[in-house]
């Protein structure tokens, strides 16, 4: 959600200040932006990327020319529209009520989708006619949540999960939400407390989710994530594919499909899932470089190299806007270490553990950085404080081939007892 932000922000700069999202919708993405060139408060509608694609010019400048062409009195005029770097948008007047903005992209986006004449299907139909929750406030607390979680540190996690659990005092009956608080609890306890209240709230509010939205496809892949962490993977595996089904372009599906396969130590579906994540969503960098880890383990080490290199080129991309994301510093850290750059991949991995010295989950990547690198004693001494402040996923550790090379020191062994 923020790289996506952030994506949209640089791209219209030199037109529009983005301050903040607003809105979400089947087609589109709603925010407040100050208008540089007028002075004025407008709202700027983003079309999805994939909707792009599959619109294409023709048929986005037409969507435009209905919309210029719409007589509504809750239907905000048009004031201007266009296309860069990929990113096809419109911007209306921004003088309203924020539910009044939420509820009508989703009617904008039905008439546009009767003009143009498109063809949808019964649960692509429901996407757009379908509200995640009817109330605002609670929507931008499950925004905020999705912005910190993608942090991917324990102090980010916490944070989000604050703001989930926020937005269900305010909507009890909100999916998404729970799914959230699912999400972060499967989370902390594989990377920063693997208590059992943990495990057992990620069970309890995945359960929910599904309770108050069968049909929710983020549901359906946060309960796939939750007993995948109890070693049911059979239902792991059904909850995934019942998740995809419903929403095949959600990348979270796909990717955390590819980290349940890893756990169990199904390197090829693994592989697979990884890859389908890539796809969805291009622009991220985790899968391609993780990827590479069940890739080696497959003796694919040609295909683990290119995929290492496509994944740093996104990493580096990320990091021009977000400098203080470790995890991109150590996934990318990692990749540089196995393609040769072995002194800029120890800079990485140093600024890595220098932004959260504490945080299990970074020291946890950093001692596979050290492991690589052939700096033993480093990558012990990193494993021990992660096992120390609260690292748990004895699966993944058993799994990963970045620390191969410490298997057969006594004091790897002794780690793993502890788990």
């Amino acid at each position: 959600m923020e790289e996506q932000t952030d994506r949209v922000r640089t791209a219209l700069a030199g037109r529009y200040g983005i301050e903040r999202e607003i809105g979400r919708g089947g087609m589109a993405t709603v925010y407040v932006a100050q208008d540089r060139r007028h002075r004025r408060s407008v709202a700027v509608k983003v079309l999805h990327p994939h909707l792009a694609v599959s619109l294409g010019p023709e048929r986005f400048l037409r969507e435009i020319d209905i919309a210029a062409r719409l007589q509504h009195p809750h239907i905000v005029p048009l004031y201007d529209s266009g296309q860069v770097d990929d990113e096809h948008l419109w911007s209306e007047r921004y003088d309203r009520d924020l539910e009044d903005v939420f509820a009508i992209q989703d009617e904008i986006a039905g008439n546009i989708v009767k003009a143009l004449r498109v063809v949808l299907s019964d649960e692509e139909r429901r996407a757009i006619e379908k509200a995640p929750t009817e109330n605002v406030q609670a929507y931008e607390y499950y925004l905020r949540g999705r912005q910190f979680f993608h942090q991917f540190r324990r102090t980010g996690i916490q944070f989000a999960r604050r703001m989930f659990e926020r937005a269900i005092e305010i909507d009890p009956h909100y999916a998404l939400a729970y799914a959230g608080v699912a999400d972060c609890c499967s989370f902390l306890y594989m990377y920063w407390d693997g208590s059992k209240t943990n495990l057992e709230s990620a069970e309890s509010a995945s359960r929910r989710a599904l309770e108050l939205d069968p049909e929710l496809a983020e549901a359906h892949a946060s309960r796939g994530l939750a007993v995948s962490l109890s070693k049911k993977y059979d239902e792991a595996r059904r909850e995934f594919d019942v998740a995809i089904r419903l929403d095949p372009k959600l990348y979270e599906a796909h990717y955390l499909y590819a980290r349940a396969c890893f756990q169990e130590g199904k390197l090829e579906d693994a592989v697979r899932h990884y890859e389908d994540a890539s796809r969805v969503r291009p622009e991220d960098y985790q899968a391609l470089i993780l990827v590479s880890v069940p890739l080696k383990g497959l003796g694919r080490h040609a295909d683990a190299k290119t995929s290492m290199r496509r994944g740093l080129e996104v990493a580096e991309k990320h990091l021009e806007l977000n400098p203080d994301d470790a995890r991109a510093l150590y996934l990318g850290a990692g990749a540089l270490v196995q393609l040769g750059e072995r002194e800029r991949g120890l800079e990485w991995t140093d600024r890595a553990r220098a932004i959260d010295p504490e945080d299990s989950g970074v020291l946890y990547n950093v001692a596979c950085s050290y492991a690589l690198l052939g700096r033993s004693d480093d990558a012990i001494a990193c494993l021990e404080q992660a096992i120390r402040n609260g690292f748990g996923h004895r699966e993944w550790l058993d799994n990963d081939s970045d620390l191969d090379s410490l298997r057969g020191d006594p004091r790897f062994q002794a780690l793993r007892s502890k788990l």
